[in-house]
């Protein structure tokens, strides 16, 4: 979704998005086991994030889709290429990828998945990376303002599970 702000617009991303712009944009979403990837220029002020779902697409080859990390970052790439720059100028910042639910941190799950995901195309693309905010169980509203370079990350409140223990006899 794009909002017109008064100096700019204002994008919010969703599952499987991605934007890229100038230091007229400031880019929203919020992530739960979904990780983030932002990429800025400090000189030109261009940078874009991505929101991706899932590590790598297993099915067949197709158009790039950004539900994928490695499409996400190849179609941020793309676009950096298409401005005439290229990948290891700009910085990046990772974040996302929480254990939600309550069911604590699990190898091999979604969410620890996708932070390998995005570590790896890090060193595959050869980024740097500047902060990271990572795991842990709660969810995460983040704000790109490309006009800085500057990520503002909120932590959701972690959750209160209510659990019974079910016990014999009779009511």
């Amino acid at each position: 979704m794009m909002t017109a702000l008064g100096s700019g617009i204002d994008i919010f991303l969703h599952p499987g998005e991605w934007y890229f712009g100038d230091q007229h944009t400031r880019i929203r979403t919020v992530l739960g086991s979904c990780v983030a990837v932002t990429l800025w220029h400090p000189e030109h002020r261009l940078g874009g994030m991505c929101h991706f779902m899932l590590p790598d697409n297993r099915g067949p080859a197709g158009s790039l889709n950004a539900r994928y990390g490695t499409e996400a970052l190849q179609l941020l790439v793309a676009e950096i290429r298409k401005h005439g720059g290229k990948a290891e100028e700009y910085e990046a910042k990772l974040f996302g990828g929480a254990s939600m639910f309550g069911l604590g941190v699990e190898a091999n799950s979604i969410a620890d998945r996708n932070i390998k995901i995005a570590e790896e195309l890090m060193q595959r693309h050869n980024l740097n990376v500047l902060a990271r905010s990572l795991g842990g169980s709660v969810y995460r509203q983040l704000v790109f303002d490309l006009a800085e370079g500057d990520v503002w990350v909120r932590l959701g409140e972690p959750p209160e599970y209510d659990c019974c223990l079910a016990t014999g006899g009779a009511a």
